[in-house]
């Protein structure tokens, strides 16, 4: 009774297996013709909201009714969310949709209230155990709290391998392979939640009431080695090379590692295997246009049999620029972009090409990375929200900073502060500092660092590494079975879970340092379009304070434009709130607190620091919802007939506004 499969909403719609619409606001597209005629009313709104309606969630067996006390018409699939349309003596009538009529009714005790529109996302369970769920939170309490935590959680995962015991309250377990809910987007709605500390470290921690579904029965499944695959497990790494003036040396250096790999897989099956490309970074050609390029690819990244191309493409990058850069700190942020953005990871420019199955993108650079609010910087997102984007990808990024002694202890802290957020996957940050930029120190790192990565095919493949373990790192080592896990999960067409309800940790039980299950929040199209709209509207107003009578006057002017906000129909906003994050009334009553959704107009007349750190944080998350809105493959209908505005997208809690 194990969790062996996620849920594919794509494959489930297009079986006709409507899941229904998780929204909270409004409708997003107008009505036409006689749509537009029969369309007489709207679910019904949360207590106290103007903007949030209530949703169920069907038990296992509800059935829908043409009306109340009337014939069955047809059995709705356990845990689907559905909204309420009215209420009448214990029936409740629903649909999918908020922008459509409700199919039917369905008895109240039949199904489950959803307060929040929040979900949770499994992550890897590399480095970690696979995590139990049980039926109700003192079980989960109960584990937790044991003195001998990890023994009795590996006899329960032991037992399930065969089956579950009831008797100690398991209801499920993990899956054993990871699907990323950003290219396979499943529901696993959050019933309730609560908040407690890890008996270990005393870290919060969040209990959760989780529900899942299974959409199609499981396929079966392909033995685990991955040899003699059609879509063999391969690597492919993206260099990303600072070429300033600084860097010729450390360019040559980078050449003569990755030569010396090369030269070992040359003529192998694993030289087949570990793909590369490079790409080449400055700075503002506007400000500098001796520079010749801000960023440039290199070499693209490809499949090939032979990598003189590559070694050559770096040789050449030791050509660097000529003239100084405008500041120290190089946009190296808009290289790490393009790597992740225009690499072709999914061979799409290749007839009947295989995407690739793990993804590096390593930065050199001796620099910090420019700030988004640098003139001279191209891009607006941070480094945070890069890395967000990149891990929901499922791209690592690593960065080789050079500390050389040029750049000075100030500017050290802050390139590491910006370069650990940058490089950041799961609970690892991939940060490799080489202190005092020694050359020598820089290639063995350098050496050891696609070692490892040559090591992941490696082990795919049932061969022995080129490092033991310990010359790897844990980190390296742990990140290798986390791209198998993903790889496998995809080959073995990892499905839906069996139906159940029980309590899991957010954090793994015996080891809270790692999150075991994210909680997302599912929005709509219409939502992020709303938040990116309140997020303009305020960098631009706070951009315009010099002093604080016009901090004070902010407030007014935003909430004005609010007001005519809330006159738009695709606009899921409340006009009505005391804080200008309640204006998102979605995003209340969730276990997340941002500074937006509790800024008071006392408190950001209070303070000229706390206003710019928020509108800097505003700027860069409003650039990424920007991307976001206009990147197709982010998106899901769960339901057939779902209007574009109503397309779905599990948004991590830390880019929420």
């Amino acid at each position: 009774m194990s969790i062996h499969h996620l849920s594919r909403l794509a494959q489930a719609a297009a079986r006709g297996l409507a899941l229904g619409l998780l929204l909270l606001g409004p409708a997003t597209l107008a009505p036409t013709g006689a749509q537009a005629q029969s369309q007489q009313v709207r679910p019904l709104l949360v207590e106290g909201k103007s903007t949030v309606y209530q949703r169920v969630l069907t038990r296992p067996g509800t059935h829908l009714h043409s009306m109340p006390e009337g014939p069955q018409e047809r059995m709705y699939p356990a845990f689907q969310p559905l909204y309420v349309f009215e209420r009448r003596n214990g029936w409740a009538s629903v649909g999918p949709l908020a922008s459509r009529l409700p199919e039917g009714w369905v008895k109240e005790d039949e199904v489950l209230p959803w307060k929040q529109n929040i979900v949770g996302a499994f992550t890897n369970s590399a480095g970690r155990k696979r995590q139990l769920f049980f039926e109700t939170k003192d079980r989960l309490r109960w584990l937790m709290n044991h003195e001998a935590l990890t023994q009795v959680q590996d006899r329960l995962l032991a037992e399930a391998a065969t089956g579950i015991s009831e008797g100690d309250g398991v209801v499920a377990v993990e899956p054993e392979e990871f699907v990323n809910i950003r290219d396979e987007l499943y529901v696993m709605p959050i019933l309730e939640f609560e908040q407690d500390l890890s008996p270990i470290n005393y870290d919060n921690v969040l209990l959760m009431e989780v529900a899942s579904v299974p959409l199609e029965a499981p396929v079966a499944a392909p033995s685990a080695a991955t040899q003699g695959t059609a879509d063999p497990f391969d690597v492919g790494i993206v260099f990303v090379l600072d070429t300033t003036q600084s860097m010729e040396e450390y360019i040559a250096r980078t050449q003569k590692a990755l030569g010396r790999v090369i030269a070992d897989i040359e003529g192998t099956d694993i030289g087949k295997l570990v793909n590369f490309g490079v790409v080449g970074f400055r700075d503002n050609t506007e400000a500098v246009p001796a520079l010749e390029y801000r960023t440039k690819e290199l070499i693209p990244l490809a499949r090939r049999d032979d990598q003189t191309p590559v070694l050559d493409a770096i040789g050449a990058a030791t050509r660097v620029a000529t003239v100084s850069s405008p500041g120290f700190n190089e946009d190296s942020l808009a290289g790490v972009e393009d790597a992740i953005e225009n690499s072709d990871w999914d061979q799409q420019n290749v007839p009947d090409g295989d995407p690739i199955n793990a993804r590096y993108v390593i930065l050199v650079t001796d620099a910090g990375p420019k700030d988004p609010r640098d003139p001279n910087a191209r891009s607006q997102i941070g480094a945070a929200e890069l890395a967000r984007d990149a891990e929901g990808r499922q791209i690592v990024v690593m960065t080789l900073h050079l500390r050389t002694p040029v750049g000075g202890e100030a500017n050290h802290a802050y390139a590491a502060e910006q370069y650990k957020a940058l490089s950041r996957f799961g609970d690892n940050a991939f940060y490799f500092p080489i202190e005092n930029g020694s050359e020598s120190a820089f290639e063995s790192v350098a050496t050891r660092l696609v070692t490892a990565l040559t090591d992941h095919v490696r082990v795919a493949r049932g061969e022995a590494t080129q490092l033991s373990d310990d010359e790897a790192g844990e980190e390296l080592v742990e990140l290798g079975r986390a791209m198998r896990l993903a790889y496998l999960g995809d080959k073995k067409g990892t499905q839906a879970p069996d139906v159940i309800r029980g309590w899991v940790s957010d954090l793994a039980v015996e080891d809270p340092r790692k999150t075991a299950v994210e909680p997302r929040l599912l929005v709509t199209k219409n939502e992020m379009a709303t938040m990116a709209d309140l997020l303009r509207v305020m960098t631009e107003e706070g951009e315009r304070i010099t002093d604080s009578d016009e901090a004070m006057s902010f407030f007014v002017r935003v909430r004005e434009v609010v007001s005519r906000m809330a006159q738009d129909p695709k606009m899921v906003i409340d006009a009505g709130s005391d804080t200008l994050g309640g204006a998102l009334e979605f995003l209340e009553d969730l276990p997340y607190q941002s500074q937006l959704m509790s800024m008071t107009e006392q408190r950001w007349s209070e303070s000229a620091m706390r206003r710019r750190t928020i509108l800097d944080t505003m700027r860069q998350k409003l650039a990424q919802y920007r991307k976001w809105l206009l990147d197709p493959t982010v998106w899901t209908a769960l339901s057939e007939d779902a209007p574009d505005g109503e397309y779905v997208f599990a948004m991590p809690f830390d880019v929420l506004p």
